[in-house]
């Protein structure tokens, strides 16, 4: 006999037995996005890999290491996408979408080749939410409150907001130079990953998780102090309206992001629940990214939630949303019942549109059936013989109580919607 096929590690299946919990999740997601006026948009999990090279950069881990890239029969490399925040403003400038102001929202799976560990996987799902040609610190506080409404909505609890201003481009580089020349006189303590940054990238060497260099960090200059007026202004703005929404918050100087593009607000919810992966969604402004992919500059802000981690915290707290079971079960007892049954189903499914009725097929004993309908959960058993066919009757037992009567089939519809 062959071997069978397993599945890519670091891939994993979603079961029928854990499906339910992510549409639950998942529902509940797009019901407050839309309640803000966030509009899906749908793009290709295949991008041309020049793009990713361009958004996030060709010398980053991302690139380098985790990203799956290939050639195609017609010699073009191309990937799988690693984030959808490239792909998404890829496919607005595309479609013309930028001349006015947008609000999206996106959601699937990711790739990167990392080292798998509960919370990072290699092919992960998102939640991604953009907003094109907003200016102001408005659109910042507003995607900050809508992540503070999707944990209220979900029932979670526990979640420490941390944001952070980068300021502008010119603020930024010039805080860059005061950092590098801080890391410089204190080069002898830098591990291995801060000296490789330390001229490429030294704005990350402040998210080093390396707890030998947290009394370092602590003590670099602040990029707070480094800001140019309006940045200061507008986040003078956003930290207000949080405080006016009561939506508590942490100023954390050393959350930064490493990619040029990025200005302004940051900001990430975290939680100490899931050990080392404590990200639960990572968001902030983007205003530079339109500009490097070729576009006319645009500003662009945008969050993104992963969907495994925030299921893994939803079930570590205790919060999953209930599931609903179905409704009934019908048995049928008999080749006439069997064939009855479905017809009967059908009709039933027609007047009770959001029925949740399983029948049974199969065949098999009334016993083992009886056993089937008791396992799904279901509040009813709707039981068919040769007899009720006959008298056009059908046996309904309640579960949860044992009690059990006949209903005739023209009024089976009205008695289950009571």
């Amino acid at each position: 006999m062959a071997e069978i096929i397993r599945s890519i590690r670091g891939m994993n299946d979603i079961l029928p037995d854990v499906t339910p919990y992510w549409q639950a999740v998942e529902k509940t997601l797009k019901d407050v996005l839309s309640g803000y006026g966030y509009q899906e948009i749908r793009f290709p999990i295949v991008e041309k890999t020049e793009l990713f090279c361009r958004s996030i950069g060709a010398v980053t881990d991302i690139v380098e290491k985790e990203m799956y890239a290939f050639d195609d029969r017609n010699g073009d490399s191309l990937a799988l996408r690693p984030e959808g925040t490239a792909g998404c403003l890829r496919a607005a400038m595309q479609n013309g979408m930028l001349n006015q102001t947008q609000r999206l929202w996106y959601m699937g799976p990711m790739f990167r080749h990392e080292r798998p560990q509960k919370g990072r996987y290699r092919q992960f799902h998102q939640l991604g939410v953009e907003a094109y040609g907003f200016s102001g610190p408005d659109i910042d506080a507003e995607m900050i409150m809508m992540t503070a409404r999707l944990w209220k909505r979900l029932g979670l609890t526990g979640l420490t907001l941390q944001i952070n201003s980068l300021g502008s481009t010119e603020a930024r580089l010039a805080y860059r130079d005061v950092l590098i020349s801080y890391f410089e006189a204190h080069q002898t303590e830098l591990d291995e990953d801060s000296q490789r940054r330390l001229h490429s990238n030294p704005l990350r060497i402040l998210d080093s998780k390396n707890p030998a260099m947290q009394a370092l960090n602590d003590a670099a200059p602040k990029l707070l102090d480094y800001l140019d007026d309006e940045s200061k202004q507008d986040f003078e703005a956003l930290c207000k309206t949080l405080d006016d929404a009561g939506v508590a918050y942490e100023i954390n100087p050393r959350l930064v992001r490493g990619l040029d593009y990025y200005s302004k607000t940051v900001f990430e919810w975290v939680t100490d629940h899931l050990g080392s992966q404590g990200t639960v969604c990572a968001g902030g402004r983007y205003d530079g990214l339109v500009a490097q992919l070729g576009g006319r500059a645009a500003t662009a802000i945008g969050f993104a939630i992963g969907l495994e981690r925030l299921i893994a915290l939803l079930e570590e707290m205790d919060s999953l949303p209930e599931i609903t079971s179905p409704d009934a079960y019908m048995v049928a007892v008999g080749e006439r019942a069997a064939k009855q049954s479905l017809l009967l189903a059908e009709q039933l499914r027609d007047e009770i549109p959001n029925l949740k009725l399983i029948t049974h097929c199969g065949g098999g004993s009334f016993k083992n059936q009886f056993k089937r309908a008791d396992r799904s959960g279901a509040r009813w058993t709707l039981i068919l013989g040769d007899d009720e066919i006959d008298q056009q009757i059908v046996g309904v037992k309640t579960m949860a109580t044992g009690e059990q009567e006949t209903v005739p089939w023209d009024a089976l519809a009205n008695y289950l919607k009571q």
